[in-house]
């Protein structure tokens, strides 16, 4: 998406949540394994919402932090404030983000069944598969979502439109 929006004269900024998970000592807390803290404890929603979202809505100041945390080093990334381009969308990837009150404009959900996330999961993030059951379950992404991705098969995605993009 990030490819194709220039093309239609609409820069794009990605800043991934993944920048945004908290340090190792509080994400985890419970073991490197633990499906709950996967689930709650990871992200740092007020921080992406603080140095990200709010800063490019319509009251912030324009500009963007790309990244909060180093996952790799497990320090704080130092990055530098970007400028978000005129005109420009912002694009937020990153997995368990609504039902956390974040602002955004439009969101559009990849859903996997269980089954075929069973099917696809490497062998060291089986642990993490109660953690999106359960988000499937409390959050219903697909139901707050502008736009569902079903992505059961990676080669063959398909486009399902509802809320107002709904074809009805």
């Amino acid at each position: 998406m990030a490819d194709r929006l220039p093309t239609l004269s609409r820069p794009a900024v990605v800043v991934p949540a993944e920048g945004f998970y908290r340090p190792a000592s509080l994400r985890l807390e419970h073991g490197r394994s633990d499906p709950d803290a996967r689930y709650s404890d990871w992200l740092d929603a007020g921080a992406l919402a603080r140095e990200v979202l709010d800063r490019c809505g319509p009251h912030g100041t324009g500009e963007h932090l790309p990244a909060l945390w180093d996952l790799e080093r497990d320090r704080a990334a130092r990055a530098e404030y970007r400028p978000a381009p005129a005109g420009g969308v912002l694009l937020v990837p990153g997995s368990l983000l609504q039902g956390l009150g974040l602002a955004f404009d439009v969101v559009v959900h990849l859903r996997i069944s269980p089954a075929a996330r069973r099917r696809r999961a490497p062998a060291d993030r089986v642990w993490e598969l109660p953690a999106f059951d359960r988000y499937d379950e409390e959050v219903d992404p697909a139901a707050l979502a502008d736009a569902v991705v079903l992505a059961d098969h990676a080669d063959r995605p398909a486009l399902v439109l509802q809320g107002r993009w709904s074809l009805s």
